[in-house]
């Protein structure tokens, strides 16, 4: 008999509960009694006091702990651009991850338009009922655009986890491997492959590691300054501004030459064997391609690699941004936080690293386990402990 693959297991799961979510009721509405305090007539008393006070919505209603989780279709995991309704089952999943993990509610929204200001628009017209909104699956550059827009027009946090929750997991990766290797993080030379949302959120945070030098690369090869193969953006132009020393040119195969770290958030079987074997003795390589990696782990160290991760649970090291998310949402709405902030998202790092004792580090566990119980407690603690200063 043919074995179920995951993905069949997946469709019955979903089509059997049609869907992942449901409302549930904090309270009883059995009696008169109760339906008249749960709506109407009594309903009315923290309606007029939210009038009176817009502040007291948080201690009247769920937005304290309610979260948006929106998205317009448009870079869906490894898929693509498959539209607002296709988009549905991933929300769906990420609402549940806030509540398992974080027991922060949550909620999905797929957005019908793929517009920028609309996309703006919406979230800021929806922001009443939330205490915070997570962008999810957005393509780049738009989703950089959406989410500084509205970090600046918003008053309550607001997190595009594709580029920042692997960021933040990466981060403390190498915080780890690095400690691991008892090795200078300030002479190491950085490649990333895949300059996006994600790796240029990458390149932003490990830059405050003080790292010798990191180049970034995307489809045209290389990012460097005044190219004359290249049609700059605002993305690329900011990051040929901050990578780069010897404004290098041409591809991964140039860039890996000396290289102490790999991150990958590209495409499956991009890093070749033969240039691992180019990067310096025990290097670090993140292949996050999804789901298949930039290499496999057996093949980078087998050429030389010391620690690998990837974005996979079937290997060590998975780069999982559930281990950042659920708890970096909970401190920010349990400490009042407006912003999630660049300190913020470095505590979270610090945080997730720390967990890891010294006794435990090894080249197969730099990174917590997502289903590791006091994550998401941890990093809460962390950034509420971080508002509080």
């Amino acid at each position: 008999m043919k074995k179920e693959t995951v993905y069949e297991k997946s469709l019955e799961l979903h089509e059997k509960n049609k869907g992942k979510i449901e409302v549930i009721s904090k309270v009883a509405v059995t009696s008169k009694e109760e339906l008249s305090l749960a709506y109407s007539p009594g309903v009315a008393e923290p309606c007029r006091r939210i009038a009176e006070n817009k502040a007291d919505v948080y201690k009247y209603t769920s937005k304290g702990n309610m979260v948006a989780v929106i998205s317009d279709g448009s870079a869906v995991l490894g898929l693509g651009n498959i539209g607002a309704e296709a988009a549905l089952p991933v929300m769906e999943g990420k609402a549940i991850l806030f509540k398992e993990f974080a027991g922060v509610n949550a909620f999905p929204i797929c957005l019908d338009t793929q517009d920028t200001e609309e996309i703006i628009r919406t979230c800021k017209i929806l922001a009443p009922s939330f205490g915070g909104i997570n962008l999810e699956d957005i393509s780049a550059p738009r989703c950089i655009e959406i989410e500084t827009r509205l970090k600046e027009e918003l008053d309550i946090p607001v997190f595009h986890d594709d580029q920042h929750g692997t960021a933040i997991v990466v981060t403390a990766g190498i915080l780890n491997s690095y400690k691991l290797l008892k090795k200078d993080i300030t002479k190491a030379k950085v490649v990333v492959c895949g300059a996006g949302a994600a790796g240029s959120s990458i390149i932003k945070m490990i830059k405050k590691l003080d790292v010798a030098d990191i180049l970034a690369i995307d489809i045209d090869g290389i990012i460097a300054r005044d190219d004359e193969n290249r049609e700059y953006n605002f993305l690329t132009t900011e990051l040929s501004e901050i990578t780069n020393k010897e404004n290098l040119k041409g591809g991964l195969k140039e860039a890996i030459k000396g290289a102490d770290i790999f991150i990958g958030v590209s495409a499956p079987g991009l890093l070749k064997p033969e240039m691992v074997k180019e990067m310096n003795k025990d290097s670090v390589i993140f292949a996050m391609a999804n789901p298949t990696p930039e290499i496999m782990p057996e093949e980078a160290l087998a050429a030389g690699a010391k620690i690998v991760g990837t974005g996979r649970s079937d290997y060590p090291n998975q780069i999982n941004n559930v281990l950042a998310f659920p708890g970096l949402f909970k401190g920010a709405l349990e400490s009042g936080a407006k912003k999630i902030t660049e300190e913020m998202k470095f505590a979270t790092s610090q945080a997730i690293a720390n967990l890891i004792t010294d006794e435990e580090l090894s080249t197969e566990y730099v990174i917590p386990s997502p289903f590791d119980p006091r994550v998401a407690e941890t990093v809460a603690k962390a950034i509420s402990d971080l508002v509080k200063k």
